[in-house]
């Protein structure tokens, strides 16, 4: 439900909440928030919630350290596993300087600027999230292992699948919170999992994303588990995949389909610093379904970008290069910039790969332009596209790439 700043204060009074967690994330996509009493919350509205920006990664220094939380009453909900009594909420946020101007590193607005340029060109974006993460025990300490919780590999049932039950928990726990699972099941990897869910605008996509990260890790925790996002916590099995669906139409020719993947292959290079920032993604690209090359195909899944069978109407194409370790809202954005430069200059899509690339000969591979080997290489990369500099804030640009160079993230 959407709500205006009138319903979320009418509903803070009726509904016995008492906190009101305001979120928002640094420039790696990591979500921070500050708790407000109710009294607060007026306020909030008015003239936002100082914090001080030094501590956060990419947001200044002690001589720039104030910024300013403004709560979006229509990102109310609820957070199912706190007390029914005495309710918690969440609600997302942007950030400005004292004085209201916006915040530059805010990637949650960058998005929303990016969305807004295409609808302005008059494309509509539509993405729908698959996150893969495993599920490892705790020791004595509650401190994670790399033991993981069963052995079960994909599509597994129970007795062999033993996260059944904690796969049903998120997914009954995010239709609370207002988000729908489409479908959930156990990954490759022991202890692997993935839940699907709808397709949706761009910010909404990246705000269940970032709610999703927290109902798995909670539920997981609740049941005595570490849920793991990582790119490759385990060397010898599959990593985390972070595959984004994603659909574009116009208003003068419907679906734009080919044009937007050739903007988005076109740029992938310069932005897989964004969509695979660690170290570890470098460990997962190119190995166990996961693409080493920028290519696409029909259905192929050793290929960069794939157009799954499906109805004409839910026709789309999924990228299979990020990770969770990407921050959505700059993923989204730079996925939106490329793509719509495909659109409105009418780029041409290359031909299909129909070769199995994990297992072609190096003559083969040779034909095909790989994507970064190396975190540095991405770095490099990114620090001499004029695509990015066109469409992120330099101050953005150069503080992740500071913190990627200096290996900080």
């Amino acid at each position: 439900m959407k709500y205006s700043k009138e319903e979320v204060l009418q509903y803070i009074r009726e509904e016995d909440v008492k906190f009101i967690r305001l979120i928002f994330c640094d420039i790696f996509g990591r979500q921070k928030n500050i708790s407000i009493m109710p009294g607060e919350l007026e306020r909030a509205f008015s003239c936002g919630i100082a914090f001080d920006a030094s501590a956060i990664t990419g947001f200044g220094d002690e001589a720039h350290s104030d910024l300013f939380l403004h709560p979006e009453p229509d990102t109310l909900s609820i957070l199912p596993w706190r007390p029914e009594h005495g309710q918690v909420v969440r609600i997302f946020c942007h950030i400005t300087y004292a004085d209201g101007t916006p915040f530059p590193c805010d990637t949650r607005s960058l998005l929303k600027e990016a969305a807004a340029a295409a609808e302005k060109a008059g494309v509509f974006f539509d993405f729908g999230p698959e996150m893969e993460f495993y599920l490892f025990r705790l020791d004595d300490d509650g401190q994670p292992t790399r033991i993981p919780y069963d052995n079960a590999s994909y599509m597994d049932m129970a007795p062999e699948d033993k996260c059944e039950n904690i796969r049903r928990e998120i997914c009954l726990t995010l239709e609370r919170m207002g988000i729908s699972p489409e479908s959930s099941h156990h990954e490759e990897g022991p202890g692997q999992n993935e839940i699907d869910f709808r397709y949706s605008d761009p910010l909404t996509a990246a705000d269940n994303t970032m709610t999703f990260q927290t109902v798995v890790k909670t539920i997981a925790q609740r049941n005595g588990l570490y849920a793991d996002f990582s790119p490759k916590p385990m060397k010898h099995y599959p990593g985390n995949g972070f595959h984004i669906n994603l659909s574009a139409r116009t208003e003068a020719k419907g679906d734009a389909l080919p044009q937007m993947m050739a903007g988005i292959m076109k740029h992938i290079a310069d932005m897989t610093v964004f969509l695979n920032p660690t170290a570890a993604s470098y460990e997962r690209l190119g190995t166990q379904k996961a693409p080493g090359y920028i290519t696409w195909s029909c259905q192929n899944r050793s290929q960069l970008i794939r157009v799954p069978a499906s109805p004409e109407e839910h026709r789309r194409a999924e990228l299979r290069s990020p990770d969770p370790s990407t921050n959505p809202y700059l993923a989204f954005a730079l996925l939106i910039y490329s793509g719509l430069e495909g659109i409105t200059h009418g780029l041409e899509l290359p031909p299909p790969v129909e070769e199995n690339l994990f297992t072609a000969s190096a003559q083969v591979l040779r034909q095909y332009a790989p994507l970064p080997q190396s975190r540095r290489e991405a770095a490099v990369t990114a620090a001499n596209s004029t695509f990015l500099a066109d469409h992120l804030p330099a101050d953005l640009l150069r503080a992740y790439l500071d913190a990627v160079t200096k290996e900080q993230f």
